[in-house]
């Protein structure tokens, strides 16, 4: 198994140049598939987690279960894993460093942080605190003494609480406040989306979500992303095989789609394979 020195190193490089898409797996099986197919890091998806649990995506899981959840990936495959923590888990900057210096402890080679609280309407925090908290946490990311991908997300656009202006102000402040990596879900375009990127110096993230999902890895690569993430994406097609296959056998009495099913043959050496180095 490749060492967790050496994993954190590759992330790192990851975000040096080029572009990237890190899938995000929802257990041990789908992260041993998805580094089967060819991934070269992997993200936790706190949605797609939380539906394994039977909870909708809404804040529901604790700061526990998500670290043993992520340390859980982290040993399934050779592949770097960064952590999908919502808001940290935590309102006061010096509760969020604390999950960062726990999501080190766990083999993460990074992690990433909301700008929102994990409330009805999810309202994000004040400006000069939604700041202070990617500060503590990238000066807890810095102090580890090994490389550590922290990811600021201003989640606004994406809940309705703020505009397109908000955000880069926001995502500039974190540059600033140190933070090695940005991101922005779903803007409204391509337009929107290269504004994010000429608006800051370091590595930026993309969502393969709502109107970027017509774009190619190329296309996304072309406007400068350093990252593509999928987000709940692929956890959501696998639910919606579920509720479509469930429809067809209960409401037409129908088991023609599950013609569908990939071989038992062919998932058994991928889980194999996603196991084993290189």
């Amino acid at each position: 198994m490749t060492s967790l020195a050496d994993r954190h190193r590759r992330f790192h490089q990851l975000h040096q140049s080029g572009c990237f898409v890190i899938p995000n797996p929802w257990d041990i099986g789908s992260a041993r598939m998805m580094a089967a197919s060819g991934a070269v890091a992997l993200a936790t998806t706190s949605a797609g987690f939380a539906f394994t649990l039977g909870r909708p995506d809404m804040g529901r899981v604790s700061r526990e279960e998500s670290l043993r959840h992520a340390e859980d990936i982290v040993r399934a495959t050779p592949l770097p894993v960064s952590g999908d923590f919502e808001n940290g888990f935590a309102d006061a900057p010096d509760d969020v460093a604390e999950t960062i210096r726990l999501a080190a402890e766990v083999g993460l080679s990074g992690c990433s942080i909301e700008d929102t609280q994990m409330v009805e309407g999810n309202p994000a925090y004040a400006f000069d605190l939604a700041v202070e908290r990617i500060r503590a946490a990238a000066d807890a990311a810095r102090s580890l003494g090994r490389p550590f991908i922290l990811c600021a997300r201003a989640d606004g656009v994406m809940n309705g609480v703020y505009d397109l202006d908000e955000a880069i102000r926001r995502i500039q402040a974190f540059e600033k406040a140190g933070a090695d990596l940005v991101y922005v879900p779903v803007p409204p375009g391509e337009a929107e989306l290269r504004r994010v990127v000429d608006a800051v110096a370091i590595p930026v993230n993309a969502l393969a979500a709502g109107p970027l999902r017509a774009l190619t890895v190329p296309e996304i690569a072309g406007i400068g992303v350093r990252r593509i993430s999928l987000g709940s994406m692929i956890a959501r097609v696998t639910h919606a095989a579920i509720a479509e296959q469930m429809e067809a056998i209960v409401r037409d009495g129908s088991f023609a789609k599950l013609s569908a099913a990939a071989s038992g043959d062919r998932i058994n050496a991928m889980l194999i394979a996603g196991a084993d180095e290189g």
